[in-house]
């Protein structure tokens, strides 16, 4: 089991910046994937970006130039730097750590983002 927290949601204005954070509650050793993903209510979650343990990453063609995803140096954390916020990405947004060796997807409980005028 892995436990998942998530910060740094919150009200911006378009054009603006937030940083997300999330914070694995263990050192993750085997291969995996953390990412984002948001939702809004009534709709299905979506991905946003991925990074995998090896640094590889994949973003949504929504957010390419704008999100930019890493991996903190303890690889138990994952960051996702938000800029050029648009209001169409105001969503709920939940970090993910996945599995591939046992398809195990554990998930955070979610941070709020609003970008509004």
């Amino acid at each position: 089991q892995v436990q998942l927290v998530e910060s740094g949601g919150g009200l911006v204005q378009p054009g603006g910046s937030l940083r997300l954070s999330c914070a694995a509650s263990r050192i993750i050793f085997v291969s995996n994937e953390m990412g984002w993903y948001r939702q809004i209510p009534g709709t299905e979650r979506e991905l946003v970006a991925t990074i995998t343990s090896r640094g590889t990453t994949n973003y949504a063609d929504a957010v390419k130039g704008r999100f930019t995803i890493s991996r903190g140096n303890a690889k138990n954390t994952v960051y996702l730097q938000m800029n050029s916020l648009k209001p169409e990405d105001t969503a709920v947004y939940y970090c993910a750590v996945y599995f591939g060796s046992t398809n195990a997807r554990y998930w955070g409980q979610g941070t709020q983002v609003t970008v509004s005028s």
